[in-house]
């Protein structure tokens, strides 16, 4: 793999954190103990026992959190403080092959995650605004089966993630602006 290979699976890791951190990690380290990637020497971590099992509970718990309206807006808020450190370390650690995190692969990871969790999170607060849960619920069943097929997509086919996270960002973008529109010019005709 040459280093733009790594590059986009490490960008790809970071988006992917920024969404659901706890099955990134899952994901990533269950790949590397099964054989099924090879992970770089900073990344080994990911695939012991302890790492697995607690991400792999925080995903579960995650999974049922994220469907509560309310709930998953107070989840994604405490989470700022985890998807934007752990999305820079999944990145820099991706492109170091000597273990050594490198400045630009944690900034690089930095920016991306925090991208998708900003959009997640103002999506889902959005969505909150609706009284019936099914938008809510299709949404974060919509998150959980991006992250796993973005998962293996990253592994198998690096270039092809890298486009489809920044496709989907850049949808994301689309429709948070055009949902932000729409709501400023709803509250604008009530107070008019």
């Amino acid at each position: 793999m040459n280093e733009a290979h790594v590059f986009s699976i490490g960008l790809a890791l970071a988006a992917l954190a920024g969404v659901r951190v706890y099955l990134t990690v899952f994901g990533v380290g269950l790949a590397g103990l099964l054989g099924w990637v090879a992970l770089p020497e900073a990344l080994q971590v990911t695939s012991s026992y302890w790492v697995l099992g607690t991400s792999g509970v925080l995903a579960l718990v995650e999974f049922f959190a994220d469907k509560i309206p309310g709930v998953d807006s107070g989840w994604d808020l405490l989470h700022t403080v985890l998807r934007i450190p752990v999305g820079a370390f999944l990145a820099a650690a991706t492109l170091s092959p000597d273990g050594d995190l490198g400045l630009a692969g944690l900034a690089a990871g930095a920016g991306v995650a925090t991208l998708t969790h900003v959009m997640k999170s103002s999506t889902r607060m959005l969505l909150n605004t609706s009284p019936e849960p099914a938008s809510n619920w299709t949404a974060s069943l919509g998150e959980d089966a991006a992250v796993l097929g973005g998962l293996g997509l990253a592994f198998s086919y690096p270039w092809l993630s890298l486009a489809l996270v920044l496709g989907l960002v850049a949808s994301a973008f689309a429709a948070v602006f055009w949902l932000a529109r729409k709501l400023f010019r709803g509250l604008r005709r009530g107070s008019a």
